[in-house]
Parts: C-alpha cells; structure tokens; sequence
C-alpha cells in the first residue's frame, strides 16, 4: 500500500510504481469516488468533444461504406454503439 501527502494546493503525488503500473504521466486525468473505505482514483481518458465527434463521423463513414444497410433504427444504432464503446473503454482498463 502507497503512502500518499497531501501537498500545497491539496495535490498528492501517485509514487512512481504505480504511475508505471497504470501507465500514468503529467497532465493525465484520474476520476476520484468516494467508496464505503476511502476515496477511490481511477485513470480516464479525456478527448475534447469535437476532435471525438470528427473521429467518430470519419468511422461511421468507413463502416458504413463496407457494410449493408442494417435493420436497426438511427437509436438503436446509437445505443449500440454506445455498448461497444462501452465495453471497449472496460477491456482497455483491464488491459
């Protein structure tokens, strides 16, 4: 278990094996919950929304072009998708 001080401007410093364990730098984001035993730091990812929404178009594009027209509605479309990111964000953190 880490030893964390709380500093000048109510930062902490994460030590240097678990910065490496979880593959943390400067200026990365951790979500921070309160959890029945303490305070619980979880890594994030942050991408602005309008870099994401481009991004995301630009895939939609490509899968759209190689695939048939599907039987989903524009919801249920977006339902799935929101499942796969999902489940793709969950496999990234238990990488």
């Amino acid at each position: 278990m880490a030893l964390l001080k709380i500093r000048r401007f109510a930062q902490v410093t994460l030590p240097p094996d678990l910065r490496k364990r979880f593959n943390l730098a400067e200026g990365d984001y951790l979500e921070a919950e309160a959890v029945k035993r303490g305070i619980l730091l979880k890594p994030v990812s942050v991408i602005e929304r309008q870099k994401a929404s481009k991004a995301l178009l630009k895939l939609l594009e490509r899968v759209h072009a190689n695939q048939p027209p599907g039987k989903l509605s524009p919801r249920e479309q977006e339902e799935e998708i929101a499942r796969e990111v999902k489940a793709f964000r969950k496999q990234k953190q238990h990488a």
